[in-house]
């Protein structure tokens, strides 16, 4: 079975639910015949590179600052309760993440896709980490044990860009229009967060729908 996840590293309900998925294959007895390809959805590509904080985003957006702030501690609360913790969805900065989109692309040609998806994940959500800088992107693959050079090269010559547009392109005929959007087997949508229950159960039903 295909598990595709569309998300973005700067949307706080991806890395919870990047978490949950991870949580829901281990309990799942058919988990390894199960291939997750993560996918790429850029949010806000046009922040500029320096980043604004996610209050100043509310703002951007028109949203009152007291329930931004009200929904994205629950945020906080819930990835607490799974394990989670540090986990800054407010009290941090956000950027266009193409070029931390771009560097996926080049761990997933490397065999290491969701595993550095998860990694980015961390970094960006328990330490704050600005992946959306290039050094920051650059130093983050070095850490991880990609070949910084090779990425260097990769995103200079912007060799993914295309495949991270097509990807959000595919995201949207399919009927995203956020983030997180998890398809199963492109029969069923998982959009938006759920539980780690109610993902394993979406994802047992497909598993036992299939053809």
């Amino acid at each position: 079975m295909r598990i595709e996840f569309w998300s973005d590293i700067v949307c706080p309900w991806c890395g919870l639910m990047d978490h949950r998925l991870n949580r829901a294959l281990g309990r799942f007895e058919h988990s390894p015949d199960v291939q997750v390809v993560h996918r790429s959805f850029q949010l806000h590509p046009d922040l500029p590179r320096d980043g604004v904080t996610q209050r100043e985003l509310f703002d951007m957006f028109g949203v009152a600052r007291a329930t931004g702030e009200r929904t994205l501690r629950g945020t906080e609360e819930s990835a607490a309760a799974d394990g989670l913790a540090p986990y800054h969805a407010l009290d941090r900065t956000l950027g266009p993440t193409d070029l931390a989109h771009e560097l996926l692309a080049y761990a997933t040609d490397r065999g290491r896709g969701a595993e550095v998806w998860s990694a980015m994940f961390r970094a960006h959500f328990g330490e704050a980490r600005k992946l959306w800088i290039l050094d920051q992107v650059l130093d983050f693959a070095a850490e991880v044990g990609l070949d910084r050079d090779g990425a260097a090269k990769a995103l200079h010559d912007r060799r993914y860009r295309e495949r991270v547009a097509a990807d959000q392109q595919e995201a949207q005929s399919l009927g995203a229009h956020g983030t997180p959007f998890i398809v199963l087997d492109r029969r069923y949508a998982v959009p938006g967060a759920v539980g780690t229950d109610e993902l394993l159960a979406a994802i047992t039903t497909a598993w036992r729908t299939r053809d």
